[in-house]
């Protein structure tokens, strides 16, 4: 790089007319924070999912007594079907 290029660049970027700023009396600033209709609506939704257990415990105790009982079949097909539909619905 030639030096003299550097100096013309470097002197483009020199202020030479420094202004100062003058506060204003009487001017009052303030933050203001606005949170959306639709952010409260999440805000509401995502508070009851949290009040939601995650294991549905009636479900649970159900195929608990039919596995006990020997009533519980499942179809090995259907089983991996749904592994299948869920792995590409990820990958979707």
């Amino acid at each position: 790089m030639r030096i003299d290029a550097f100096n013309k660049v470097s002197k483009l970027y020199q202020s030479n007319n420094i202004k100062s700023t003058k506060s204003v009396k009487g001017a009052s600033f303030s933050d203001k924070l606005e949170i959306s209709q639709t952010c409260k609506d999440y805000q509401i939704a995502r508070n009851t999912l949290k009040s939601v257990p995650d294991v549905r415990e009636e479900r649970v105790k159900e195929i608990k007594e039919r596995i006990a009982s020997g009533t519980y079949n499942i179809n090995s097909e259907e089983v991996a079907d749904k592994l299948i539909e869920n792995y590409f619905n990820k990958l979707a």
